[in-house]
């Protein structure tokens, strides 16, 4: 069976890694970033050290963001996610971490990075966050099925604002595209499509007053 085709950034960090010594902690942190999809805890443990030590700055680079996007080959946000759900594991469960534990795959770095979120950022009850981990740790669910879990019970806690401007907008727009389908139909009585332009100065009246207060708010 061939070899699958290797990508990119895999290639680059093959040939730091060849010009590196074996046995310094530069190359150890390539080796678990070359197999980071099947070992994201040890990259987020490795890259953990690297930023505390500052050992990215003797390496050539002004900061730890520059270090993981250049060298290691992912963006900030990930590098971000892989370091606190690390901790969180550190902290919360530990016994993830142990030696017979890390023989098995651990959980989407993604999923532990929302229960941590849930724990600390959201104000998820002790019951949603028992779900939650459930589906995390104990049933082991897809990254999708969690995040869809997660955002359920984050849109309970912080529905989203409705902007009346957009939504003024947005009926405007409709009444507009409603005026030029009626055009088409000889049918419709003049008074029905008098009423629809009506409406359409009405929410053209909305609109402009809503837009002068949110320029006001901006300028104050």
């Amino acid at each position: 069976m061939r070899e699958a085709a290797k990508s990119k950034n895999e290639l680059i960090i093959e040939q730091l890694m060849r010009e590196l010594d074996p046995g310094s902690p530069r190359y150890q942190v390539l080796a678990v970033a070359r197999q980071f999809k099947s070992s994201w805890v040890e990259l987020g443990e490795q890259l953990i050290k690297v930023k505390n030590d500052g050992e990215f700055q003797g390496w050539g680079y002004e900061s730890f963001d520059d270090y993981c996007s250049k060298e290691i080959r992912i963006r900030k946000e990930t590098a971000r996610k892989l370091t606190l759900a690390y901790r969180y594991l550190e902290q919360e469960e530990p016994e993830l971490l142990g030696a017979e534990r890390r023989l098995q795959p651990l959980p989407d770095y993604r999923a532990i990075d929302l229960l941590r979120q849930a724990r600390e950022e959201q104000q998820f009850s002790d019951d949603e966050y028992d779900q939650l981990r459930e589906s995390v740790i104990e049933q082991e669910r897809s990254y999708p099925t969690v995040q869809k879990q997660f955002r359920d019970v984050a849109h309970q806690h912080n529905p989203p604002q409705i902007d009346p401007l957009k939504q003024v907008r947005g009926a405007l727009a409709t009444a507009r595209r409603l005026e030029n389908q009626l055009q088409e139909l000889a049918e419709i009585a003049p008074e029905q499509v008098q009423a629809l332009q009506e409406l359409m100065n009405e929410l053209a009246r909305q609109e402009a007053e809503l837009s002068d207060t949110a320029e006001a708010q901006r300028n104050e």
